[in-house]
């Protein structure tokens, strides 16, 4: 493999890269995966650092004319914004790998996708025998009686809504631009709303389940497995999931650009995208990574074949434009 040629010869000048991500299991992942191996394979350290992904603390590096970070994972909402307002470097995709290798909604013009994560429907299997298959199951009341979790949030919820009502997954986002598509989701919502309780923090939802708050929630799939992991047998429903990702970027004036593309293509090579999969349950974001999945860990993954039945990308652009919008309409419909 040709990385270290490809990674030493730009970054010789300096012996340390500094990287911003998310902290938690997730940064421990990468760690793992891609910081550690990036360093034997170049002998330049990974400087970590951790944010909550505020794009206020990127914005505010930049401006005051001294960007220490060389690299950053933002999500999508973040990218959007980034690029919209000229904080990231473009990307120079010759440098990195031919984008059509990237799943869908992964590349961007300054920033390339890190993982694929999903929100899902779970269920706890030793509560329940039978459990749903489609996110129609969510709304059926009759066939499952009881409370069901959904994050308190316009995004996903409408998608979910319109899926269950029979909006083919290629046509979702275009009802939601029509003033009928967005009654019909509100009216979908309307079929279970005194059965809804409300989560707000990831944790929540797989709490709720925990308890028997719920019979059901919408969750991050990332946090039903780790539930998994301490003992419970929490089943994710894959059929009709919602995929989003989030992006590698560089922020304006990081100090050698060529070093930070070059940590960017080592830590999207396909088999060092794999390597975060022994961690944490996040999808590559590139097609040709799938081979080096072990198959203990590509039935947790999103992205793994198996579980890319019938799934939708968040579409974070319909959201960046009409967001402030719907959100005054469901925050009215909350209310209610």
């Amino acid at each position: 493999m040709a990385l270290m040629p490809l990674c030493a010869k730009p970054v010789l000048a300096q012996d340390s890269l500094s990287v911003m991500s998310f902290g938690g299991a997730y940064q421990e992942a990468q760690r793992k995966a891609v910081f550690e191996s990036y360093t034997t394979s170049t002998g330049i350290k990974v400087d970590e650092q951790e944010y909550g992904g505020e794009i206020a603390k990127i914005k505010a590096m930049i401006e005051s004319g001294n960007t220490t970070i060389d690299v950053v994972d933002v999500d999508a909402p973040t990218l959007l914004q980034g690029c919209d307002e000229g904080i990231f470097e473009p990307i120079d995709w010759t440098s990195i790998g031919a984008p059509e290798d990237w799943i869908d909604g992964t590349t961007s013009d300054c920033g390339v996708g890190t993982i694929v994560y999903a929100t899902v429907l779970a269920y706890d299997g030793a509560k329940v025998a039978d459990g749903p298959k489609t996110i129609k199951d969510l709304f059926d009341t009759q066939k499952y009686p009881g409370k069901r979790g959904l994050w308190k949030n316009p995004a996903t919820n409408l998608e979910f809504a319109l899926l269950a009502d029979g909006v083919p997954a290629g046509q979702v986002y275009k009802a939601l631009l029509t003033p009928e598509g967005l009654d019909r989701a509100f009216a979908k919502l309307d079929t279970i709303r005194d059965s809804i309780v409300w989560w707000e923090a990831g944790a929540q939802a797989p709490q709720l389940l925990a308890s028997g708050e719920v019979v059901m929630t919408t969750a991050w799939n990332g946090r039903i497995y780790n539930a998994n992991r301490e003992g419970k047998d929490f089943r994710i429903v894959w059929n009709n999931q919602i995929l989003d990702s989030n992006f590698w970027a560089i922020p304006k004036g990081a100090k050698d650009l060529a070093a930070s593309v070059a940590f960017i293509k080592y830590a999207v090579e396909p088999k060092v995208l794999a390597g975060i999969t022994k961690y944490i349950p996040y999808g590559p974001v590139r097609k040709s990574s799938a081979e080096f999945v072990a198959p203990a860990d590509a039935k947790n993954l999103p992205t793994s074949p198996q579980n890319l039945t019938v799934s939708i990308t968040l579409d974070n652009a319909f959201w960046a434009d009409n967001g402030d919008e719907i959100r005054k309409r469901f925050t009215t419909w909350l209310a209610r």
